[in-house]
């Protein structure tokens, strides 16, 4: 029986939360199952009495403030223990239509893609400065180069993910998730695109970028991190090539230089091409101890994938309860549960 679950990671939304969940859809075509879960990024207002009055069905709540990338992946994490087979991301805020999920999932429902991104109407959103829109566009192009995808709006938290896909994700970034999902994505052969969706008008003012400059420095800085990550032979190989291609001109110059009797006069072209060799030669040391550290994370990524499929699989047929003290072990956080008409759980000291 497919299920879709629909989760919202919150921080502090209580004055926006019941809205969104309002308009989120009970059925989807193509989904026997529809279930809301809320992402409890340990507000400290009255987010978690708002997420059960509005009906969610689970609840996961973070001790303390993690950010926005960790409540990303705990919310990925307890829909897959759930027994979810696609997971929508929407924001707290309201921003993105939920009249848009049938569209958004139905590339993952036909088989086209097994990661889809809500794609908003940047040209013709009112409440982004010209400058905003701008560094939109250049900034999702830099992602869709950097991952090989074809990806046009990058930073849209409006996503479904199907089961398999959802397994190998694992966010490092403490920033966000938006860009660096997207660059794993490809860089793992994972299908994905983009479909055009419609947004509300802007109810409060992002949390997530402070200003245009901030949000520019922290992507640039989040970007250049994942590309570290994943292709780190590449980098200082470039950055190797950099330094040698200098020292072996300089190196000739010298000796042309000596072999024609003028050599007197020119030591400092030969100690110039002696230091930049010797810089070429540790960035590509360093190059290979990055390679062989990125091969252990990608193994401890394989771990991770297998032990959460073990996870989903022993998870299947267990009550809400059973199911909680999994995600306790697995996330470090409760997971609570309701039906649709039993009252909320009672909320335990953590």
């Amino acid at each position: 029986m497919p299920k879709l679950i629909v989760q919202i990671p919150c921080y502090n939304e209580e004055e926006t939360l019941a809205a969104t969940l309002a308009d989120l859809p009970r059925s989807v075509e193509g989904f026997d199952t529809v279930e809301w879960l809320v992402i409890d990024d340990g507000s400290t207002d009255r987010t978690v009495d708002v997420a059960w009055a509005g009906g969610v069905d689970h609840l996961v709540r973070h001790p303390s403030n993690r950010g926005l990338a960790r409540a990303f992946m705990s919310g990925i994490e307890a829909s897959l223990l759930l027994g979810a087979d696609v997971i929508v991301n929407t924001d707290a805020d309201n921003q993105y239509d939920a009249s848009c999920i049938p569209d958004l999932v139905a590339p993952i429902r036909h088989g086209e893609a097994q990661i889809v991104i809500g794609s908003r109407p940047i040209k013709t959103i009112a409440s982004f400065s010209p400058l905003k829109k701008l560094l939109q566009r250049i900034g999702s192009r830099a992602v869709a180069r950097i991952s090989g995808t074809t990806v046009e709006d990058a930073p849209s938290g409006f996503r479904a993910i199907h089961r398999d896909a959802a397994v190998v994700l694992n966010v490092l970034s403490p920033y966000t998730y938006t860009l660096e999902t997207i660059i794993q994505a490809g860089l793992e052969k994972l299908p994905i695109r983009s479909v055009p969706i419609r947004v509300h008008p802007v109810a409060r003012p992002s949390r997530l970028v402070r200003s245009s400059a901030d949000y520019v420095r922290r992507s640039i800085r989040t970007m250049f991190r994942i590309y570290l990550h994943y292709e780190p032979l590449r980098f200082f190989s470039r950055c190797s090539v950099a330094l040698a291609l200098p020292a072996v001109a300089l190196g000739l110059r010298f000796l042309y230089l000596y072999a024609t009797g003028d050599g007197d006069g020119h030591v400092q072209s030969l100690i110039l091409a002696a230091v930049l060799a010797t810089g070429s030669f540790l960035t590509a040391m360093a190059g290979v101890l990055a390679d062989l550290t990125a091969t252990n994370r990608a193994i401890l990524g394989c771990l991770r994938t297998r032990r959460l499929r073990q996870e989903i699989l022993s998870a299947r047929g267990q009550s809400p309860e059973d199911i909680g003290r999994r995600a306790w072990s697995l996330l470090g956080v409760p997971l609570e549960s309701s039906s649709r008409t039993s009252p909320r759980p009672q909320d335990e000291p953590i």
